[in-house]
């Protein structure tokens, strides 16, 4: 069985219609799997007992017409953030390897309920830091479409597992960018959801501030569906919003005659790779040939998203970090030498120094000086007051306009190594999706196009809890454009 001919919808019909079984769909997934996954390195773990379990549960309740919905039966896998109970959770760091969680994530239960089968876990940057997926203690994940290139961070795995046919859909996060821009380097659909729109509760923390749980699908449709699921309050995790989503799937199809779209010109500045921004100019006449209403804006302060994001990101990972002491859980040296004597503080430092890799100590040391006694002033509650600014010029763009687009990264997908000794460079391919996390709003990344047979991105962003608004306008586009239909040979 091809997956590459399903989406979530298509698979829903043919459960539905008897077509093809549970257990048929969740085997040509893990068939999938070995098929290409040594080639990928997407997955960490496949669980396929709990698979096959759940296909079991799914199929009876799709015999007995029980609870039957879009994502019953559906094969997917999670980005290896989100805790699941009894089955093990690193965040792609060797301070958690061998963590059994004994809860699962808010996220993970919801879609549990919600029938979709799970497959196991998915690759990451260490603790989700990172834009190519390089940065994981287990080894990097390839992008799909080109093995010799990066799938993007951090859920390059969960971009690559999608972009392969491995699952139908992947959960992920987006902090800085992490949804958009391995969507963007995998010609898949990446939603980052309005910030508390999706709850936080079980997923390993990054920067609390920004942290985004959404889905990364083949289309558009697919990530209404998948966003229908993981949607709402959560009384486990104070930001979650009490406003009720709205019907992602109503509207979709409405079209975006009329439509008021905003180009910032700071986007399209210094730095940008003229092949991707021909690709976004592009778009951006496909959006007018639809109906849409295009114009430029200016807003003075995203140019400062970036400085500010990589003060006020790794601050919050210093303190987030600061609980893998080699006490509680998670790598001790204590436990990995148990004859030995040590005292508490060397308990502290060679776990820690053993455990981090060199990307989440580079994190913690910004972090930690950037809140210490006498700079704080200087830089995170600078960074903080121009935060404040970033949000406004959001605020003020969309007094005017309905949407904005803008492309997801400033280059293709580059070679994997290419910017591993260089961390500043690695840190500027988020140059173009900071300043959405730092403002709360929702953003989405659909296929725009090829570069040397590597995938693009362009992103549109909305209002707060305006994902629908995404969906219709992406939806028109995605369907006037077909990239996504272009799969990679692997």
């Amino acid at each position: 069985m091809d997956l590459y001919n399903f989406t979530i919808k298509a698979a829903h019909e043919a459960l539905k219609s008897k077509q093809i079984s549970v257990a048929e769909l969740v085997s040509a997934s893990l068939d999938r799997i070995k098929k290409v996954d040594e080639k990928l390195h997407a997955f960490l773990l496949v669980a396929d007992k709990e698979a096959n379990k759940q296909a079991v549960a799914a199929q009876k309740r799709l015999d007995e017409g029980d609870r039957v919905n879009s994502l019953l039966g559906i094969p997917m896998a999670h980005k290896d953030v989100f805790c699941t109970r009894g089955i093990e959770t690193t965040a792609s760091s060797n301070i958690l390897k061998g963590y059994i969680p004994p809860y699962s994530a808010t996220v993970v239960e919801s879609l549990d309920k919600a029938g979709a089968v799970s497959l196991g876990k998915l690759n990451c940057d260490a603790f989700a830091h990172g834009s190519s997926t390089e940065n994981s203690d287990f080894g990097p994940t390839k992008n799909p479409y080109n093995t010799d290139y990066v799938p993007g961070g951090s859920s390059g795995g969960s971009a690559a597992a999608v972009a392969s046919g491995e699952v139908l859909f992947a959960t992920a996060t987006d902090t800085g960018g992490s949804i958009r821009h391995p969507a963007g380097f995998c010609n898949v659909v990446g939603l980052k959801p309005t910030y508390g729109r999706v709850s936080r509760y079980g997923v390993i923390a990054m920067a609390s501030s920004t942290d985004s749980p959404g889905p990364i699908t083949r289309t558009v449709e697919d990530c209404a569906f998948v966003l229908s699921a993981m949607a709402g309050y959560d009384g486990k995790d104070s930001v979650t919003s009490k406003q009720a989503p709205v019907d992602y799937m109503e509207g979709l199809k409405k079209g975006v005659k009329g439509l008021r779209i905003g180009i910032p010109n700071e986007f399209f500045a210094e730095g940008l790779d003229p092949a991707v921004e021909k690709l976004v100019r592009a778009a951006v006449l496909e959006f007018e040939r639809l109906g849409a209403k295009i114009e430029g804006v200016t807003m003075p302060t995203i140019s400062y998203s970036l400085a500010a994001y990589y003060i006020i990101m790794p601050s919050e990972v210093s303190s987030n970090l600061a609980r893998y002491d080699g006490i509680k859980y998670g790598y001790s040296v204590e436990r990995e030498h148990p004859r030995s004597k040590f005292a508490l503080t060397d308990v502290y430092m060679r776990s820690r120094g053993d455990g981090f890799g060199a990307e989440a100590k580079r994190r913690i040391m910004l972090g930690t000086y950037a809140l210490s006694s006498g700079y704080y002033d200087a830089y995170y509650k600078k960074a903080q007051k121009v935060r404040q600014l970033i949000r406004q010029d959001f605020e003020k763009a969309f007094e005017n306009f309905d949407l904005l687009l803008a492309p997801v990264s400033p280059t293709p997908p580059f070679r994997l190594g290419e910017k591993t000794d260089d961390p500043l460079s690695m840190y500027l391919s988020d140059i173009y999706t900071t300043s959405m996390s730092l403002a709360g709003n929702p953003a989405i990344s659909v296929p725009c196009g090829f570069v040397s047979g590597l995938p693009v991105g362009l992103q549109l962003v909305a209002p707060h809890f305006k994902e629908d608004r995404l969906f219709t306008a992406a939806y028109a586009y995605e369907q006037a454009t077909k990239f996504w239909e272009q799969a990679p040979k692997i």
